[in-house]
């Protein structure tokens, strides 16, 4: 198994507070995004203190950056979505793998274990297949995706062909299990990941957006920021009951994953999630913080392993 020393190989950009190893801290590089992507040029525009940026609500802006970033940061030659469905910011989807490689080291003497021989399981893995993407562009890893929509899974199999890259996708058939038909009896991960959807209801995703575009003097629309679909924004009783489902089940594949992770939105369901992890007899658990600009977002880890053992 290659490895390779989890140092800050790259200053930390005070603004940004991305991750130290994370390509994208001090921005965006418009001049490398250009080449890489002339398309992009259509979308660029100059801010008030004459920095180059896109209209972050234009869907095609995103996407077209989305695209340029992938090709130039990751070669992927190809990436495209079905419309109205999930574009994610990269920056801040990068800086999940990059703090997961770190949880990896600290159990390695430091190193981050490189290579095909780590295996990664992304749980929702969507249409962008943005995890799977960049966590094998950065280290190598081995990944399975699964989800419970096949449009996602389908766009997601077109990336793949298209980038000749050896993904596994599996489609979750019973949208009230997450593990469960996805992890085989001989199937081993290092890591488990997931970006859960984070609102109860529909309402309430729609809610959030009127009050983004509201913030951001927009008025109101009839769109949900960045796109997304039923299964990737919300499900019945949003991310708290998700995650504790989540946890739950990991208890039945206490042996096949080292790590068990999700991202938590609301840092308000912390507490019962916590608990949850107490009443499940983890060996041990962690929250992340990571910080992105003004934003402070957070993943939590949870191993049924002892340290010695892992």
């Amino acid at each position: 198994m290659r490895t390779h020393t989890a140092d800050n190989r790259f200053s930390m950009d005070r603004k940004s507070k991305l991750h130290p190893r994370n390509r994208h801290k001090d921005g965006y590089d418009f001049t490398k995004l250009h080449a890489s992507l002339p398309a992009l040029k259509s979308f660029t525009k100059k801010n008030p203190s004459g920095q180059s940026t896109i209209d972050f609500q234009d869907d095609k802006a995103v996407r077209t950056l989305n695209q340029a970033l992938l090709k130039a940061y990751y070669g992927i030659e190809f990436w495209n979505i079905p419309q109205n469905y999930l574009c994610p910011p990269i920056p801040g989807r990068v800086d999940y793998i990059h703090h997961l490689a770190d949880l990896l080291a600290d159990d390695n003497n430091g190193d981050i274990p490189c290579g095909r021989d780590v295996h990664v399981l992304d749980i929702g893995t969507g249409a962008n297949l943005v995890y799977p993407l960049t966590g094998q562009a950065e280290y190598g890893w081995q990944f399975s995706g699964s989800d419970i929509d096949v449009v996602s899974l389908k766009a997601a199999k077109e990336i793949c062909q298209s980038n000749k890259l050896k993904i596994a996708l599996k489609h979750q058939k019973n949208k009230n299990n997450i593990f469960k038909g996805i992890i085989g009896t001989k199937d081993y991960f290092h890591l488990s990941m997931c970006n859960p959807p984070f609102h109860a209801s529909e309402a309430e995703a729609n809610k959030g957006t009127q009050r983004k575009w509201k913030n951001l003097g927009k008025g109101q629309s009839s769109k949900l920021n960045f796109g997304g679909q039923k299964a990737e924004l919300w499900c019945p009783g949003g991310e708290r009951r998700f995650i504790t489902r989540m946890i739950e089940e990991s208890a039945g594949f206490a042996d096949q994953c080292r790590w068990f992770t999700t991202l938590v939105s609301k840092k308000e369901n912390l507490p019962h999630l916590e608990r949850q992890l107490h009443k499940t007899n983890v060996m041990d658990y962690k929250v992340i913080d990571m910080a992105q600009g003004q934003k402070i977002s957070r993943f939590i880890a949870w191993t049924f392993i002892q340290k010695e053992d892992r």
